[in-house]
């Protein structure tokens, strides 16, 4: 799999794209060291930049040093890859809910791949100012998302709307315990 071919065809042809992924036989270890990673680093190492080098005004005093920003970069990097195993869990537990395959290495192609837009546009956050973009460039994953679920989880166009929805109702709890978690631990002792 070539890294910068394959980011441009799921961002710009999704519908073939997901159909080429579907055949591909790509364990999910192998996916998050040739894909995930890569793509992880970049939001990580901006994310460090921005608010360890640049930093950012909150009513006009300026907060930035370089532990706060190894902080949100770890933060960072740990929430994708956490994110990206938690998500393909959900949508493979959820899966026969809605007359679709359980698999979970087609589950986490799925999640993984759906991440592109946001993990590319990650490189907004080298300054804090933008990641409002950035993250709506992750409303464009969650499109990729409900598309690759007929040609991924082989669920059924009738219920491709309501397991979409499901999914994210339950995504949306586990990710709030998950970013009190790693708050928690990562984010605790910020000095300004």
């Amino acid at each position: 799999m070539n890294l910068i071919n394959r980011v441009k065809n799921i961002l710009l042809t999704p519908k073939t794209e997901w159909e080429k992924i579907e055949v591909e036989e790509t364990q999910p270890a192998e996916l998050t060291k040739q894909y995930l990673l890569p793509l992880a680093v970049i939001p990580a190492i901006a994310t460090f930049i921005g608010f360890g080098l640049i930093g950012y005004r909150i009513l006009g005093v300026h907060v930035g040093s370089i532990g706060i920003g190894i902080r949100q970069g770890i933060t960072s990097l740990l929430s994708t890859l956490a994110g990206a195993f938690l998500t393909a869990f959900v949508i493979n537990f959820l899966a026969t809910r809605f007359e679709s395959q359980q698999n979970f290495g087609q589950a986490f192609k799925l999640v993984v791949y759906s991440y592109t837009p946001m993990l590319v546009a990650g490189v907004l956050l080298i300054l804090p100012s933008l990641s409002v973009l950035a993250s709506l460039c992750g409303l464009y994953g969650l499109y990729l998302l409900y598309l690759g679920l007929g040609p991924l989880m082989k669920t059924p166009e009738e219920k491709k709307t309501i397991y979409f929805i499901m999914s994210l109702v339950v995504l949306i709890a586990a990710y709030a315990i998950m970013g009190t978690i790693i708050g928690g631990i990562f984010l605790t002792r910020t000095h300004l």
